[in-house]
């Protein structure tokens, strides 16, 4: 016979913490925030260099020059397929579309 573990008393309260503690997970400091965002954004140096300066004739698009919103709308198109590329296609689609925001504004242009 089994026996719902929600019935027992233990067991209601052991989710009901573990609920109250993954909430505590979500606030953040705004100094973790942004290292969180600048985090996000060095993953791209790789290929791009940091803050997507590259090297001049290094193979790789210098990514520095563009708007947040041109950015964005690039890992978006590698991210749905519209636009083609080596290995930027598998990488956006590894991205939320949230964390692509974010790289967009921390690498693009203000």
């Amino acid at each position: 016979m089994q026996k719902n573990i929600l019935q027992r008393p233990w067991a209601s309260s052991f989710f009901f913490i573990l609920i109250q503690i993954s909430d505590l997970c979500y606030a953040q400091s705004p100094q973790t925030l942004s290292l969180y965002h600048r985090s996000l954004a060095a993953t791209c140096a790789n290929c791009h260099g940091t803050d997507g300066k590259g090297v001049v004739d290094g193979g790789m698009p210098l990514i520095n020059n563009l708007s947040s919103q041109q950015m964005l709308e690039q890992l978006k198109a590698y991210k749905s397929g519209a636009r083609e590329g080596t290995i930027m296609p598998q990488l956006a689609k590894g991205y939320s579309d949230e964390q692509l925001e974010i790289i967009s504004v921390q690498l693009g242009k203000k």
